[in-house]
């Protein structure tokens, strides 16, 4: 008996894993950066 798995069933908890990871950097960045008194709108 063999097990199918779709693309969908595969990609996307991982993509839900590293979006929620991504989420995380940027609410460190967003502190760190108010923290220091950086102005959010500077792009560098």
């Amino acid at each position: 008996m063999t097990m199918t798995i779709s693309m969908y069933q595969a990609s996307v908890p991982v993509f839900i894993r590293m979006l929620n990871n991504l989420v995380g950097i940027l609410e460190k960045g967003a502190t760190y950066a108010e923290i220091k008194k950086i102005d959010p709108s500077i792009e560098e």
